[in-house]
């Protein structure tokens, strides 16, 4: 018995390009973000619409009040309260992140403690309670202590208005600073640290050179963020009577009654401090982040004045163009 043929190979009619035609390259297409796109321009379209057509923003007392001469003087108390929250709250944050991270077990509770009590007490009844700290204490003495006193002044005088705020902005700060710098110095790896003191790099200059620079990274965002909100934190002192930008802007509205017209000018004044803390932040992390990435990303600036560039390059190549071609037909043929 003969086995059965195998049956024939059936060959594909497929139709082939020529190897000369080039390959039509089709986009991906989306819909959906062309469509976001499209609601979200209508949304902002309808909002600065009732931005500029209400009249009731009344912006035309907006801008007669913004650089009011009591209203500059608030900005400035706000930021000397911000400058010196800040400034003070980190010295002392970082000492008592030092006490965290040391092998005292005595200084690692007062560090936990504070950081505890600090955290958990709101910022406005620690201004009232440095407000009102004469009617615990009437005088302070200075002196040994347990021992007898040199001097004595009284709590009134020694702690003011501007002086209560700023403790309780400083105090209240450090223990949210003191966990930013303990966790940057928690993030660099300890064999870098080991591995400096195998080699006898001094242990200061492993901390300037090593340990600070990669903690940095980690800090910056953080604290950038603190700051920010210290800026805007800083309204709470205003049962202090303290002439801060949200104080003088109440006292203003209180006055003459264009209470949505000053809100604005608050509003405006802390969009602009905000937006200036941000843009170092951004520098400063960029700063920091040279050693971790081998190209940086170009700045706002940089990519504008690389635009321009574009811009200027494109309307030179084609007045060269243009150039030639009178040229061309200003030959005699």
């Amino acid at each position: 018995m003969t086995a059965p043929s195998p049956a024939p190979a059936t060959v594909e009619n497929t139709t082939r390009a020529p190897a000369d035609e080039p390959l039509k390259v089709v986009p991906a297409r989306h819909p959906w973000r062309w469509a976001a796109t499209a609601v979200t321009l209508v949304l902002l379209a309808m909002a600065a619409n009732a931005l500029i057509t209400n009249p009731a923003w009344e912006w035309h007392f907006v801008g007669q009040y913004l650089f009011y001469e009591t209203v500059l003087r608030a900005v400035g108390v706000t930021l000397r309260l911000t400058v010196l929250g800040i400034v003070l709250g980190f010295l002392l944050g970082t000492v008592i992140a030092l006490m965290r991270l040391s092998a005292s077990p005595l200084l690692q509770a007062v560090a936990w403690g504070y950081v505890w009590l600090f955290r958990s007490v709101p910022l406005i009844l620690q201004l009232l309670f440095w407000f009102n700290l004469a009617l615990l204490y009437d005088r302070i003495s200075f002196g040994i202590p347990f021992g007898p006193s040199f001097f004595d002044v009284g709590t009134m005088d020694l702690i003011g208005p501007m002086t209560a705020a700023t403790l309780g902005l400083a105090l209240h700060q450090a223990a949210y600073c003191a966990e930013i710098v303990r966790s940057g110095f928690l993030s660099v790896d300890q064999g870098q640290l080991e591995a400096a003191a195998a080699l006898g790099i001094p242990r200061t200059r492993q901390i300037r050179r090593i340990l600070l620079p990669q903690a940095m990274r980690t800090i910056i965002p953080t604290a950038g963020n603190e700051i920010i909100g210290l800026v805007k934190g800083t309204s709470v002192v205003y049962i202090m009577a303290i002439p801060e930008l949200f104080y003088q802007v109440q006292v203003i509205y209180a006055r003459n009654g264009r209470v949505i017209a000053l809100l604005l000018v608050a509003a405006i004044w802390y969009l602009l401090l905000t937006t200036v803390l941000s843009t170092v932040q951004y520098y400063v992390e960029r700063h920091y982040a040279r050693g971790a990435v081998r190209v940086l990303p170009p700045t706002p600036l940089q990519r504008v004045r690389r635009l321009v560039g574009r811009v200027l390059a494109a309307r030179r190549q084609r007045q060269a163009v243009r150039d030639q071609l009178a040229a061309d037909l200003a030959v005699p043929r």
